[in-house]
């Protein structure tokens, strides 16, 4: 009998346990250890915060996963032993035949002074309906949607928000405008230069103002505070930094201030049996930036990592491989949507934007409605 211990019940985790689940021996384990009783999409908060849905309409609680044999360990990882492929749960020990770091990557508002005072946290699921009733309370004037940090998960979210929010403000007759900040050097870099201006533009067209290259230091009552420039808000809605989780950093599985190396195409870490998937790692692309941190991407590496352990644990040897395809969706208001798609682990990556059509945007939510369906039954 094998054991198989995924940490983290995010979108990765849960895709690896239940890959894991259909490849190995029914007498095998497959253990998935998270703090959270259940599981929300991430592509759900902007839905919330726009008052299109709630996150509670996307909720499955963990424990379901046990109907399809996993075993679920609530509790808080208190330490990763990656070289006894072992991690401590609130002081249990539980020991693994390969191990999966599927953790993500941690909020940290607190690196930004006044950030936690005077913006809303729209990547804090425990702050979605605080921001969603201060959008509905919002009477007019500047909202400012800033990226405080680089990189963070879900690289088109903050700009879907400002295009679903402009749009739900106009219907409204709200006055004002809509500012969006980032330390980049455009809103997508990984479309490329001509990619990144095209849908700058589209912003543009909206009514959306973007300032690229705008680091922010501090945020204090009406502004936030750059190297160079004051930006006044009458409402901001912050993305925080993120950080690798410290328990992943203490086990040596990064290095300060970074972020898991993993081999790109097998995703095992420099510990033999220990794999890291998803938000928690860094994955240099040709262009010198990194993969995106996406789930798509992390569900499409837990299936590989979960076919590679199933044939080392069974003797054979291992095949599967992640690719550096993927996609995400985009809401651009009006009923629909586009896509960043493509092979990001070309050379130089080749990914595009695709037409914004109402059928992407069912696509979207069928994307959520069947993941769900085959995760936690219907």
């Amino acid at each position: 009998m094998h054991r198989v211990v995924v940490l983290g019940g995010g979108f990765g985790g849960i895709a690896t346990a239940v890959a894991l689940r259909s490849h190995l021996e029914p007498a095998d384990e497959v253990v998935l250890v998270e703090r959270r009783p259940s599981f929300v999409m991430g592509l759900r908060k902007n839905w919330g915060l726009v008052g299109a849905s709630t996150l509670a309409e996307g909720e499955r609680p963990l424990a379901a996963l046990g109907e399809r044999g996993i075993e679920v360990v609530a509790g808080t990882i208190d330490a990763i032993r990656p070289g006894a492929h072992e991690a401590e749960v609130d002081g249990r020990t539980i020991a693994a035949d390969a191990l999966v770091v599927a953790l993500g990557a941690e909020r940290d508002p607190g690196r930004v002074p006044g950030f936690r005072e005077h913006a809303i946290d729209v990547y804090d699921e425990g702050a979605n309906e605080t921001g969603a009733a201060a959008i509905d309370a919002f009477t007019g004037g500047r909202v400012v949607i800033g990226i405080f940090g680089v990189p963070y998960p879900c690289p088109p979210g903050p700009y879907e928000l400002a295009l679903l929010l402009g749009e739900r403000l106009a219907a409204r007759g709200v006055p004002g405008g809509i500012f969006v900040f980032t330390p980049q050097a455009g809103s997508l870099p990984v479309l490329g230069d001509a990619g990144c201006a095209a849908f700058d533009g589209r912003l543009a067209s909206e009514g959306i103002t973007l300032r690229p290259k705008t680091t922010a230091t501090a945020v204090e009552p009406a502004a936030v505070v750059a190297a160079d420039t004051r930006i006044p808000f009458d409402l901001l809605l912050g993305v925080p930094p993120h950080r690798v989780p410290e328990v992943v950093s203490a086990a040596g599985l990064a290095e300060p201030g970074a972020w898991v190396k993993v081999d790109p195409a097998t995703l095992e870490t420099r510990f033999p049996g220990v794999y890291a998937i998803g938000d928690v790692t860094a994955i240099p692309l040709a262009s010198g930036m990194p993969l995106p941190k996406a789930g798509v991407f992390a569900h499409a590496q837990g299936e590989v990592v979960a076919a590679r352990i199933a044939d080392q644990l069974a003797g054979r040897t291992p095949t599967a491989t992640f690719d550096g395809h993927g996609m995400c969706f985009l809401e651009t208001g009006h009923g629909r949507a586009t896509m960043v798609r493509g092979n990001f682990y070309a050379s130089p990556p080749d990914v595009a934007l695709a037409e914004a059509t109402e059928e992407h945007l069912a696509a979207k939510h069928a994307f959520e409605t069947d993941r769900l369906a085959a995760w936690f039954g219907a």
